[in-house]
């Protein structure tokens, strides 16, 4: 009898100690939160200061009423992976953390209905594709580029949404969300990123092909040389490539005739210069001596063909000189038009109006003057000259839509742009300019600029606006006596070339940015 026994009181004793070890490894479940009451499967939630970390597991309804809290923050249901509905409404949510509902992968009703939200953050709803109901009704939200990415949302998730109205300081105010398409929000912008300066002053700045190439030319005039930088691939900055020592260069014009390259040397003392490049000995060599009798003190240079003929002209600002057009004959260049003598001309522009070539000669004499080109003569003649439009010191044209504009850069005054007409330039706007050499116009795409420079301020870039018909606004940029400016095109990238007369040379990149990102 006595083994019997004992063998009971071995096998009691191993029982109790698999219930105690079984009672220890048991996971105690979460009881219903401070605040909240919960019934077999809901969880009703009042005046809590914060989200509950848990919730009991059989839980799959939630709602919270009254909350003392303005944020959903990060993970705040982590650790309820199993909800089904989900209730924040006639709350005061103000913001809301893209990864607020990671996790709640069987979610399928969310209601943020009537709080504070005036935007959702991207991707808050990622990776809830279980998703049938959402509402967001009652909130103020702003319909602009944040919540481009909601619209289109919208277009490819199987949940549905009320209506929703846009808040009265959306663009798209008393519209509805609903009814809105991502092509209704334009959120791409722009701006000149700084990205390489240059340890030399210039005055003018040129970007030219040649060999397939892109290169860029600057005039140095204390260092009198003309300058060519290339593009470094591999280190993806501009480097040197070139030089063409000169005496105080004002302009380095590079010119391409039948696969040679030609560069137009102006200089203030010493008379002026061509030059071609020798490819074989891969150098520039001086082949032609300008005119010094007529080029006196060149200040601009423009290259332009007609009838497949190639010209240049070179507006002289001397007493004594004059502005002179060149043509090529197959040899060398010779003087072909003498054109405004005595007029001290600053700036040339070619530009075809009418589908015909014309120049228009800015002068600190006199208004500026419009030439045409005469087929029969084969030479300009004087068209008009602009109205109430003095001291201009230079004009540069461009195009938009089929419409022809120009910049007038005046020194003291107001620069102007103007759009002709089909008689004459009219004025379109007006920008205070005291202290300003340069108005250009810059083509990048489909963005129209206008940068106008000053000595005395920053630079000012405008950006042309399409609804208006006008420029506004887009950027300041810091250059120093600004003279010249230049777009090239490298590697599926823009860059903006910056003369500078009194610092360094500046280059800017064009940088497209999506506001709804």
């Amino acid at each position: 009898m006595g083994r019997p026994h004992r063998g009971w009181m071995l096998l009691l004793l191993w029982v109790l100690a698999v219930s105690v070890l079984l009672d220890g490894r048991r996971v105690r479940q979460p009881k219903c939160p401070t605040g909240c009451t919960c019934t077999k499967d809901n969880a009703l939630c009042d005046n809590v200061r914060s989200v509950p970390l848990s919730f009991p597991s059989e839980v799959v309804s939630l709602s919270f009423v009254k909350s003392g809290f303005n944020e959903i923050t990060r993970g705040s249901f982590a650790h309820t992976p199993a909800l089904q509905l989900l209730f924040i409404e006639n709350n005061k949510i103000e913001s809301i953390s893209p990864h607020a509902f990671r996790g709640l992968k069987t979610l399928l009703h969310l209601s943020l209905a009537y709080n504070n939200l005036e935007t959702l953050p991207k991707d808050v709803f990622k990776g809830m594709d279980a998703l049938t109901k959402v509402d967001l009704r009652g909130n103020n939200l702003v319909c602009d580029c944040m919540l481009k990415w909601l619209v289109e949302w919208m277009h490819h998730t199987n949940a549905t949404l009320d209506e929703i109205y846009c808040s009265d300081s959306s663009i798209h105010h008393e519209k509805k969300l609903n009814d809105l398409l991502p092509h209704s929000f334009d959120c791409i912008t722009t701006e000149f990123a700084s990205y390489q300066s240059m340890k030399f002053e210039s005055i003018s700045v040129e970007s030219f092909t040649f060999d397939e190439e892109q290169y860029v030319v600057f005039a140095q005039p204390f260092a009198g040389t003309c300058s060519f930088l290339e593009w470094d691939h591999v280190e993806m900055t501009f480097r040197s490539h070139d030089t063409i020592q000169s005496t105080s260069t004002v302009v380095c014009k590079p010119m391409v005739i039948d696969n040679h390259l030609f560069v137009i040397v102006a200089q203030l003392f010493g008379g002026s210069h061509i030059y071609k490049r020798d490819t074989s000995a891969n150098k520039f060599i001086k082949i032609q001596d300008i005119d010094i009798l007529k080029i006196r003190k060149p200040n601009d240079i423009e290259t332009f063909v007609i009838d497949g003929e190639s010209f240049f002209v070179i507006a002289d600002s001397s007493k004594a000189g004059t502005t002179t057009v060149y043509k090529w004959n197959g040899n060398g260049f010779y003087s072909h038009q003498s054109l405004h003598p005595w007029f001290r001309d600053t700036d040339v522009e070619y530009l075809e109006i009418a589908k015909k070539p014309h120049l228009i000669l800015s002068s600190s004499s006199q208004r500026p003057v419009v030439y045409q080109w005469n087929r029969g003569q084969k030479q300009f003649v004087r068209r008009t000259d602009i109205p109430d439009m003095e001291d201009v010191f230079s004009v540069k044209h461009f195009q938009i839509k089929g419409d022809l504009f120009i910049c007038l850069t005046r020194f003291i005054g107001d620069s102007k742009v103007m759009r002709w007409d089909g008689a004459m330039f009219k004025e379109v706007q007006t920008f205070p300019s005291r202290g300003s050499m340069v108005f250009q116009p810059v083509s990048i795409g489909n963005w129209q600029y206008a940068i106008l420079g000053s000595d005395y301020s920053l630079t000012q870039v405008y950006q042309w606006e399409t609804k208006r018909g006008q420029f506004v606004s887009s950027q300041e940029l810091n250059i120093q006596a600004p003279r010249a400016f230049s777009v090239v095109s490298i590697d599926n990238r823009e860059f903006l070339l910056a003369s500078s007369f009194k610092g360094k040379t500046q280059i800017y990149e064009h940088l497209m940015i999506d506001l709804s990102d």
